[in-house]
Order: C-alpha cells, then sequence, then structure tokens
C-alpha cells in the first residue's frame, strides 16, 4: 500500500520449532472462501463501483457466514465500505474516524482488523455491524501502519517508515488485548530501511513458521522469524518485485501485488519460504495501480487504487475481479 500522509478529501529465523505454532494462520486468513455448489460464480459481477472520492486501499472477504462480502477501507476518511459479491451492491458499514484505513483483514470471530496508516494504530471492528469494538496506538510519529494478517494467536501489523512489527496477542481468548500488551518486535537480519515505502504487505509462510514481508521500493521478499524478528532475502530469481504492496498466499502460491506496475507476481515457494520461482504474472486492462487482493473461489479480487490519479470528492473508483491462473 502506497503511503498518503494527507487524508484528502475525505540469529536468522531461528527456533522455528518454539514459534512455529504461534505463527500457523488462522483458516480465514489464507484460505480462499469457498464458493457454495449452488453458486455460479460466471453470473456474479467482475467489476464494480465503490463511492466516489472513496480512495480504496485494503481489502478482506469472509468465511461462512459472511463470505459473499468484501469490505474495503477508505484512505480518504477511514469508512469501511461492504459490498456483497453477488450482485457489487454495497454501502457504508462503518463511518471513518477521519483517520486512515489500510491494510484489512477478518478472523474466524467476523472481527475485521484495520491498519491505520499515518495515525500509527489500528481498530477491531464487528464485521457484522460495524461496531469498533477495540482501538491501538502503536507508534506516534515516524510511522505508516500498512497492513496485517491474522494467525492463530496474533494480529501482526506491518510499518512501512518504522523497522519493526506490532504483535496484537489473540490466541484462545475472546476479548481483544488491551493497548499495553501489544508487543514491538524489530526486525535484524537481511532487511535494512531505507528511504521510500519499506515493508508493506504481509503473510505467513506454507509450513506456518515464519511471516512473509515484502518492500514496496527495493522490492524484496523476507521470510521473518516472529519470535525474534531476524529476517532474511527470500531467493527469487532476481525477479524484481519493486511496486510490491498486498500479499496473499494460498498453501505453496503466493501473489503479489505490484500496484503501480498493474500485475500480480505468482510465486511457487518453498514450505518454509527459503526461496520461491516465479510462475507467472497476472495482468488486466482493467487494473489501474490496485495495492492488494482477495480471493473467492476461482477468482481474485482487486481494488482500483488509481494512486496516479489526483483525488477528488468525485474521482470514480473500482473493483476488478480475474481468475486464478
Amino acid at each position: 500500500m502506497k503511503i498518503h500522509r494527507s487524508f484528502g478529501p475525505m540469529a536468522m529465523l531461528s527456533l522455528f520449532a518454539l514459534v512455529g505454532a504461534a505463527c500457523r494462520s488462522a483458516t480465514d486468513s489464507n484460505e480462499p472462501a469457498a464458493a457454495d455448489a449452488n453458486d455460479d460464480l460466471s453470473k456474479w459481477p467482475t467489476t464494480f463501483s465503490l463511492p466516489n472520492g472513496f480512495q480504496p486501499e485494503g481489502i478482506a472477504i469472509g468465511t461462512s457466514p459472511i463470505a459473499y462480502f468484501a469490505y474495503f477501507g477508505s484512505l480518504a476518511d477511514g469508512s469501511i465500505y461492504r459490498v456483497n459479491l453477488r450482485n457489487g451492491e454495497g454501502s457504508i458499514l462503518s463511518a471513518g474516524p477521519g483517520t486512515q484505513s489500510v491494510g484489512l483483514k477478518l478472523d474466524a470471530r467476523q472481527r475485521l482488523f484495520v491498519a491505520g496508516g499515518s495515525s500509527g494504530g489500528a481498530r477491531v471492528l464487528d464485521a457484522n455491524n460495524g461496531q469498533v469494538l477495540r482501538s491501538y496506538q502503536f507508534a506516534t510519529d515516524n510511522t505508516f501502519v500498512n497492513d496485517v494478517i491474522i494467525t492463530q494467536d496474533a494480529a501482526w501489523f506491518t510499518d512501512s517508515t518504522a523497522p519493526v512489527l506490532y504483535k496484537v496477542p489473540l490466541g484462545g481468548q475472546a476479548d481483544l488485548p488491551a493497548d499495553g500488551d501489544v508487543v514491538r518486535v524489530p526486525f535484524t537480519g537481511d532487511l535494512v530501511y531505507t528511504e521510500g515505502t519499506n515493508v508493506n504487505g504481509i503473510t505467513t509462510s506454507p509450513d506456518g513458521r515464519s511471516l512473509i514481508v515484502v518492500t514496496t521500493t527495493t522490492g524484496k521478499l523476507y521470510r521473518v522469524d516472529p519470535g525474534s524478528g531476524a529476517t532474511r532475502t527470500i531467493d527469487v530469481g532476481g525477479v524484481p518485485l519493486t511496486n510490491g504492496d498486498g500479499l496473499l498466499r494460498e498453501g505453496r502460491t503466493l501473489y503479489v501485488v505490484r500496484n503501480q506496475s498493474n500485475e500480480i507476481v505468482v510465486i511457487e515457494l518453498a514450505d518454509d519460504a527459503s526461496s520461491g520461482k516465479v510462475t507467472g504474472h497476472l495482468t488486466d486492462p482493467r487494473f489501474d495501480v490496485p495495492p492488494t487482493v482477495a480471493s473467492f473461489g476461482r477468482r481474485l479480487y482487486l481494488p482500483n487504487a488509481r494512486f496516479t490519479t489526483t483525488p477528488t470528492p468525485t474521482t470514480t473508483y473500482n473493483v476488478v475481479a480475474v481468475d486464478k491462473p
């Protein structure tokens, strides 16, 4: 996700055996929502509109019983917009707080975790009614909280300007933790922050023992030991991933969205994410700087952020769906 600071008009990877269980993904985080046998996705829209001036960023698609809904966050004012994938119709689920909504993820309890961008925080919403369940303040300056992934024991948030991950412990507890329970995990190892947009999208490795992050400006993938923050570069054969933004992993297949490059790079990962092989590139003439991607059945859905278009209250935005390779 590209950094927007104005709101606009609206021991390298060690101890895996000890931390592996802590990083195994919650079912709805990395597995595609399954279409019902009676659903014919070919009749569902492959393009639908978002509100004018919305400035979309993150996307999340639920599993049962909210499997047919997609959620989008606004960079303009932080509102959350929910769409029925069957017909493309939607409405504002939660009015924005006036700060940004960037990366989004849903957990198994139908809670929507929202990265707060330049606010330095995050919030958690009830995905059914939009009620704010908890807010967090991770940092107050030199911060851009960009994306989030849910594992079985935590929500992990990236920061594109500060070299740290924010861990919100979850475990089996129904209640969300207090602000003081947030753990800050600094990066060490191969990953060194530079000028520009650093760590952006985040997901988990196929074996569930590590996290995977992408840097936008340098275009590199890294695996991260969630216990120590130690990082190691993932060898993808020298294929550039500059403009790397949102990440989506399904099994060993990793989708890397390159926003201003208007493409998705498809990578087959090693089980431990030590390396990966690029197996394809997805493009579509309807892409207009998509920042991220979510999955439903055989489709990938991407909002068009249109970062190269000056946003106004009447600027149009939409979402496009493409078939998986």
